[in-house]
């Protein structure tokens, strides 16, 4: 069961952590380091689920949840420092659908996430379709487009498009987009992921030689531009 699933966290190493573990599972994550982040991003693209730190900058946790549960259903699963019964039951009573706290075991997590989602998505439910910089990726239909037109991706070229419309702005090594890629060509190499994105930038950029969509962060990996072109 893939999902679309909000994390706002902002220990870079515990929301490093949830990212990868999620990836793993293969769900599509996004991750915000605080609560009016959280809360755009949940109206924007509407997640599966949030896994929510309710100790976050600009809008608590609990703050959150009380906008999302005001703006519809979405599902949330409140993981926090905050141990204190009148701090588990003040989340439930907001409308968390389950509470862990901290420290935590990465298996329970896991598996906490996938009791949530087993009773809040239909079996038949779609990947949820991606959308950043113009470009629109479809994982049910593996399907590319490019300001509405259609672009032809390899399993390689795919996977890349889909890792970072997933995270737009995100900088990527090619170690990481190399990840993305392996289960495809485990002969792939780093300079493999250099290759893809030079035949990518022929189908989505108008001047491959000068792209606006698809760019390179010198010493660091590339990035797909949230804004369109």
């Amino acid at each position: 069961m893939c999902a679309h699933i909000l994390v706002a966290e902002d220990d870079p190493l515990q929301a490093e952590l949830i990212r990868r573990l999620l990836l793993q599972e293969g769900h599509t994550p996004v991750v915000v380091a605080d609560g009016r982040a959280a809360i755009d991003e949940a109206r924007s693209h509407r997640p599966d689920l949030v896994v929510l730190d309710l100790m976050l900058p600009a809008v608590d946790g609990l703050g959150v949840c009380r906008v999302l549960r005001q703006d519809g259903e979405i599902p949330v699963l409140m993981l926090t420092a905050r141990s204190a019964e009148d701090d588990i039951l003040l989340g439930l009573e907001l409308g968390a659908d389950d509470y862990m706290t901290k420290p935590y075991s990465p298996r329970e997590l896991l598996a906490r996430i996938r009791t949530v989602l087993r009773r809040t998505l239909r079996p038949t439910d779609d990947p949820p379709v991606l959308r950043a910089g113009g470009i629109t990726v479809d994982p049910a239909r593996h399907e590319v487009t490019c300001d509405g037109t259609p672009v032809a991706c390899t399993p390689g070229e795919f996977a890349i498009l889909h890792a970072m419309t997933a995270e737009p702005e995100r900088v990527f090594s090619r170690r990481q987009l190399l990840h993305h890629t392996r289960g495809l060509d485990r002969a792939s190499t780093e300079r493999a992921i250099d290759v893809h994105i030079m035949n990518l930038r022929k189908k989505i950029e108008a001047d491959p030689r000068r792209p606006v969509r698809l760019l390179t962060v010198f010493g660091v990996g590339y990035k797909l531009t949230g804004q369109p072109s």
